[in-house]
């Protein structure tokens, strides 16, 4: 049995899918954003089984991305949870058949309180679609199952339409890179969002050397500072030049060289810096890799030394 070819046919008709999908997007989906933009509470995701399991992840893509959000199990509903759905939220309900016994039973208890509610279903005239104040449709011409049964297809697409809904609301709310990391201040993605230089930046015990120091200087810095650079200022305290283990190892490859050679003589001048230390650490770190550098000094506004960040220590804090 050839199981890669198995595979490219099941991605390919859910990918055929999801193109059939994008073409038959309507007027209803920019009816669906408008009432969840209006919401004044939560946009409560309801669906049981494998449209459950969609659902759920479709909340907390929502709630993650500036639509407060939740799932709402139809089972637990019936048994006392209705009672978190309040007259300002609005419903996403999910059955492909439209017919789910559970999902089905609580539909008139939400349209007793004139909910909204928006139905996710092949078939307007099931009853979920009967009870939906709007339906957008989740038609596939066959599942990816061999059996054309299993939800696979299905599926595929309603947690696509669910992610069209979400990066729909995060543009018309302008929900922005600083927005996302308030939610997500923990983990990979929170430290790559969350994480500024500030935070990461050494700021004690600096190599820092005059403009008018040697080159042996320069090495007793580099070995007592532990970044592998040493840093070079004018007579004003500015950074104007690094010098660098490679730096070193250059200017002893040099004719004529002499430990006691002016820094300058073999510093690299005029180095990349920064002067906002509120940046990303992320961003940095695009800096550091863009120009094939170790160390990336963080200046004020008139190039006096703050701190440095070493692209280590961005690796060891899981910055990516």
């Amino acid at each position: 049995m050839n199981y890669k070819t198995i595979a490219q046919e099941t991605l390919n008709i859910e990918a055929q899918t999801l193109l059939d999908a994008s073409k038959n997007i309507d007027d209803v989906f920019d009816k669906a954003v408008d009432i969840i933009l209006g919401c004044k509470g939560k946009l409560v995701v309801s669906g049981v089984g494998k449209s459950g399991l969609i659902g759920a992840k479709m909340a907390a893509t929502f709630a993650s991305t500036g639509t407060p959000s939740f799932f709402l199990h139809p089972t637990e509903a019936l048994h006392g949870d209705l009672g978190m759905v309040g007259t300002d939220d609005v419903v996403i309900a999910i059955s492909y058949s439209g017919e789910s016994e559970e999902l089905s039973s609580i539909l008139p208890h939400i349209k007793r309180f004139n909910i909204p509610l928006i139905g996710m279903t092949r078939d307007n005239n099931s009853t979920l679609g009967r009870y939906s104040d709007l339906v957008i449709k989740v038609e596939v011409q066959r599942e990816a199952c061999p059996l054309n049964t299993a939800p696979t297809s299905s599926t595929t697409l309603t947690l696509a339409l669910g992610d069209a809904l979400a990066v729909c609301l995060m543009k018309a709310r302008n929900f922005q890179k600083s927005d996302f990391a308030s939610f997500h201040p923990g983990g990979a993605l929170g430290k790559k969002l969350f994480t500024k230089v500030s935070n990461l930046m050494k700021k004690n015990s600096l190599p820092v050397i005059s403009d008018k120091a040697s080159v042996k200087d320069a090495i007793l810095a580099i070995s007592e500072g532990r970044v592998g650079t040493a840093l070079i200022v004018d007579a004003d305290e500015k950074l104007i030049a690094l010098m660098s283990d490679g730096d070193v190892r250059r200017a002893l490859m040099s004719e004529g060289f002499s430990l006691d050679d002016n820094v300058l003589l073999h510093a690299t001048k005029n180095p990349l810096s920064i002067d906002d230390e509120e940046m990303l650490a992320s961003d940095a770190l695009v800096l550091i890799e863009d120009h094939k550098i170790q160390l990336l000094v963080v200046t004020d506004k008139n190039k006096k030394i703050k701190g440095v960040l070493h692209i280590h220590t961005l690796i060891e804090k899981g910055i990516s």
